[in-house]
């Protein structure tokens, strides 16, 4: 059994004044689209977020197929780690795959591998170029909340803070493209990887 975390809470600085979290999508909310990908993977769904998203995002996984919950940011603008820690601590299963909202081709076939890969180990975390993606991983869903937590304390808000402070696999190119499609990491961080990505979805509707 696991979970998915969407991690939804942040500003969107990059993409302008609307909510990317809910922004359509070639005729789907990108939440949504996450979701989507993320439920053959996993038996449930955690959504972290502002307390202003909330209705929004409802609204916008209003008949998703698996149990949603939402985890509400108490002091926005944290960042992404807080994000995680948050989404984590809704948890109630032992692993969870934590997935940023602007990801929305994230394949559930690496979702379960990565799950798979976590077994044993406090995450698996992977490593597709030079950069870790620690929001697109698996981890003991206690562990990583609590490595969030002494990062957070100690002031340190790098995303991959908490990760030296777990046992974790890094889980590198040549074996993630062996399991699924490196597509899964396209982030849509401004308002051009949008749009181009709505043509792409387009196209393949």
């Amino acid at each position: 059994m696991s979970t998915g975390v969407v991690i939804a809470g942040g500003r969107s600085t990059r993409f302008g004044d609307a909510d990317k979290a809910v922004a359509d999508l070639a005729g789907t909310p990108m939440v949504r689209r996450v979701a989507d990908r993320l439920g053959p993977a996993v038996e449930s769904l955690v959504v972290n977020c502002r307390e202003d998203q909330h209705d929004a995002i409802a609204i916008a996984l209003d008949d998703y197929d698996l149990p949603v919950a939402f985890a509400l940011d108490e002091d926005p603008d944290e960042g992404p780690m807080a994000g995680i820690r948050t989404g984590l601590r809704a948890v109630e299963t032992e692993y969870a795959f934590v997935a940023a909202c602007d990801m929305p081709f994230v394949d559930p076939d690496l979702v379960a591998y990565l799950l798979e890969r976590a077994e044993g180990f406090d995450a698996a975390v992977p490593r597709p170029d030079e950069w870790f993606e620690t929001t697109h991983a698996a981890y003991r869903a206690d562990a990583m909340a609590d490595a969030c937590d002494k990062a957070l304390e100690r002031g340190d808000r790098k995303i991959i803070a908490p990760l030296f402070d777990l046992d974790y696999v890094t889980v590198g190119v040549e074996e993630l493209r062996e399991r699924g499609s490196l597509d899964s990491f396209d982030s849509l961080d401004t308002r051009a990887a949008f749009h181009a990505a709505a043509d792409r979805l387009r196209r393949q509707d």
